[in-house]
């Protein structure tokens, strides 16, 4: 398979692939690769770790290098901390009736929109009435998530309380 660049395409960048056979040809045209056999560098640098680090891997290692040249003296541990366990902080949480008055506001504020008018049989009473209830329903869905994963974190919280107890 032999591929030729158009006559008069401006070539705008070469590249070759590391270690391997490839040249990748940026051009006005497009972009196009072509192998050269024996391009390839013949053997691995052996003073590079690894040839193939990405730059996050490079990055890294730089930092690694950087931390490892401090001297140990820079370093210093407060003897009093280590081996504790940082308490895990408690927010500050609603009280019930401030969340049950939020959610009473939402839903009011809900049930005051108004519906469009649609064609005939589909404006019937139930089916707003249903609609509406759908509406409610998804307003209040926020508020009840929250209480539901509370609640979960009180049980596993009890939980760990009563396996502590048992040891």
């Amino acid at each position: 398979m032999t591929r030729y660049i158009v006559k008069g395409c401006q070539v705008g960048k070469v590249l070759f692939r590391p270690y391997e056979d490839v040249l990748g040809i940026g051009h006005s045209m497009g972009w196009s690769s072509i192998l050269i056999p024996g391009s390839r560098e013949p053997n691995f640098d052996s003073w590079v770790a690894n040839p193939f680090e990405t730059f996050k891997q490079r990055r890294e290692k730089e930092l690694h290098s950087s931390l490892d040249n401090l001297p140990s003296e820079t370093i210093m541990l407060d003897p009093t901390k280590v081996g504790t366990v940082r308490p895990v902080r408690k927010t500050e949480k609603p009280a019930k009736e401030e969340v049950e008055a939020e959610m009473e506001v939402a839903v009011e504020v809900v049930k005051d929109i108004d519906l469009k008018k649609k064609t005939k049989g589909r404006n019937k009473t139930s089916k707003r009435a249903k609609k509406i209830n759908e509406i409610v329903d998804r307003s209040k869905r926020p508020f009840l998530e929250q209480r539901i994963g509370e609640q979960e974190i009180r049980k596993e919280s009890d939980r760990r309380s009563k396996e502590r107890k048992r040891r």
